[in-house]
């Protein structure tokens, strides 16, 4: 009896290291691709991983981030609602997998941000609120978070520029985020790192 369970344990070790591997080689293969420009590529092998990692939300998670990040791109203008409905299908999937997660609360901020960006008659006064409440939501679950700090001070400084009021308290949150991104530790290398170059840049042009 002892060397079946033995014979089992050792088994399902093995099986356990095996997935590990080819999740992160494909996560690696995956993010490579994302570097090089591919985004569709990249999107694909986000999504092939997410249907073998069922409990897994990163890989739904990266899907809506990289779908996202395209319909912000003014050259994906006719194609800008066809990933924006990706990128929500893939968080709605991360969602399910991981409730109560800053990242994916973040996320569904940009989704929201850039469908204002699309019909800013239609959305503006319908999701601005609630993408704030979503940054709230995510700074209560990680306060340290600094996608949470610059995401929201980013989406209030472009609020703020429109009605013409002072953006300087949402410049100082977006410095704060710096030195958030300087001290943060993601849990593991494949979780969210981004954010960084963007906040960079918008305190370089805060004010102006």
């Amino acid at each position: 009896m002892t060397k079946v369970i033995t014979t089992l344990v050792v088994f399902l070790a093995t099986v356990l290291s095996v997935n590990a591997q080819q999740y992160e080689q494909g996560m690696g293969k995956a993010f490579a691709t994302w570097r090089t420009g591919n985004a569709t590529e990249a999107s694909a092998l986000f999504e092939r991983i997410a249907s073998v990692e069922k409990t897994n939300w990163l890989p739904n998670y990266y899907v809506a981030l990289v779908n996202t990040t395209e319909a912000f791109n003014p050259a994906n203008a006719k194609n800008a609602t066809a990933l924006i409905n990706k990128a929500q299908a893939a968080l709605d999937a991360a969602e399910l997998i991981s409730p109560n997660n800053a990242e994916i609360l973040i996320m569904q901020a940009m989704i929201n941000t850039a469908l204002i960006v699309q019909d800013p008659m239609t959305n503006g006064m319908k999701l601005s609120a609630p993408t704030i409440e979503l940054y709230e939501r995510a700074l209560k679950l990680a306060p340290e978070n600094p996608r949470a700090v610059f995401g929201k001070a980013e989406f209030e400084i472009g609020g703020a520029q429109y009605w013409g009021t002072d953006t300087k308290p949402m410049c100082e949150q977006v410095a704060k985020s710096i030195e958030l991104f300087a001290k943060f530790k993601p849990e593991t290398e494949f979780h969210p790192t981004w954010g960084l170059d963007r906040a960079q840049e918008t305190l370089k042009n805060c004010g102006k």
